[in-house]
């Protein structure tokens, strides 16, 4: 740090202390100064609320964290401060104090913050009118992930390389230095954040949520895939029920779709974007010449079928299909129409029985009205 002369235009240099050496200690003076100017701490766009000092109302344990806040978002903030050193286990007193106070309520925490205000003042009310809510807003506090914050002179290797790599995992932790510097009877302090460093801190809370939200769509493709390897299998059964052996050797996967290859084309059932569907799909007919085959018997099937076909050609693809198809509009009022209810949500498995009796009967419906047609159609290639 320099101090700038503007009369002489030079700059002279304001040499770093230690605390010991201007008489600072950890719980009296850097605690107190934080306490007092939370703002030392935030963004431009942030602000802090203490809400306890030495607070220790933890469990079956002794141990208190130097100060407790809330972030402007209602979420908990623990700072914990170390003065000319962070010692080797900071990380782990403050992710301890953190694991404390994750399951803290929205009464627990006013009751906190009831204590550190002391008679005359209400806790509810400095926490409304610091989060900007009114009266009739619900007040949830302590709903998101908890943020800790480590102050100290100077970080060990081993404290900011296990902080780097907590970050890495998306826990939300910040590293501020503390510097005292001493310019004649004066004492002055720098407070500076270090990790993340701010320039860097929004992005690397970007990819932080890019994350989570990539964990989340994993998570939901795992559930979803689960759900349907279920399905399927629950329809392969009812067609051994009825004598339907087509999928025998076919292993239900996490699929939208089960298939069984038949020469050239596939006999499927769909969980399509429309809707649900039976079809009699060609995947390699660039020149569409199975297709053609088919189509030469449209009339005659059609005939023969008692729904409706869609002959679908597909120009722009390798592969072509014919399908029966049953938009979700369309089986939605027909359920409704004939339970007086809505249909559930597949995925919470409610009404499987529902959507696999449509299955089950279109399946066995198509394949025996289509699958003639088609070995005529193969031998006519050939």
């Amino acid at each position: 740090m320099y101090r700038i002369n503007q009369q002489t235009n030079s700059i002279q240099k304001i040499e770093e202390t230690t605390f010991k050496e201007i008489g600072a200690s950890e719980r009296n003076h850097l605690q107190e100064w934080i306490a007092k100017n939370p703002e030392v701490l935030c963004g431009e766009d942030e602000s802090l609320l203490i809400i306890q000092k030495e607070f220790d109302g933890f469990n079956d344990t002794r141990e208190r964290l130097d100060l407790l806040a809330l972030d402007s978002n209602g979420n908990l903030v623990i700072i914990e401060n170390k003065l000319d050193d962070s010692g080797k286990d900071v990380t782990w007193q403050g992710l301890k104090y953190v694991s404390y106070c994750a399951s803290l309520t929205t009464e627990q925490i006013l009751s906190i913050y009831d204590q550190f205000l002391g008679a005359g003042e209400s806790a509810e009310e400095n926490v409304r009118e610091f989060l900007e809510l009114d009266d009739e807003a619900e007040l949830l506090l302590n709903d998101g992930d908890q943020r800790l914050v480590l102050i100290a002179h100077k970080f060990r290797k081993e404290v900011t390389s296990t902080v780097m790599w907590l970050l890495d995992k998306g826990i939300q932790i910040q590293c501020f230095k503390a510097v005292p510097f001493k310019y004649g009877n004066e004492a002055l302090l720098q407070l500076e954040q270090i990790i993340p460093l701010p320039e860097t801190q929004e992005y690397v809370i970007s990819l932080q949520n890019k994350e989570k939200e990539e964990k989340a769509v994993t998570k939901k493709k795992r559930k979803d895939g689960y759900i349907l390897r279920e399905f399927w299998q629950q329809v392969q059964d009812e067609l051994n029920n009825r004598g339907f052996h087509l999928y025998d050797s076919v292993s239900a996967g996490e699929y939208f779709s089960l298939s069984k290859q038949v020469g050239w084309g596939k006999f499927a059932m769909c969980l399509g974007r429309k809707g649900y569907r039976v079809e009699l799909y060609f995947n390699r007919d660039e020149d569409k010449k199975w297709f053609e085959s088919m189509y030469t018997f449209k009339d005659e099937l059609e005939r023969a079928y008692p729904y409706s076909l869609t002959w679908q050609r597909l120009e722009d693809k390798k592969s072509s299909r014919i399908k029966h198809e049953v938009l979700y509009k369309d089986f939605l009022k027909s359920f409704r129409e004939k339970h007086g209810r809505d249909l559930g949500e597949w995925s919470s498995r409610e009404d499987f029985e529902a959507r696999q009796d449509w299955f089950c009967g279109n399946i066995i419906e198509f394949y025996n009205h289509v699958s003639p047609f088609w070995e005529k159609a193969q031998k006519h290639i050939k």
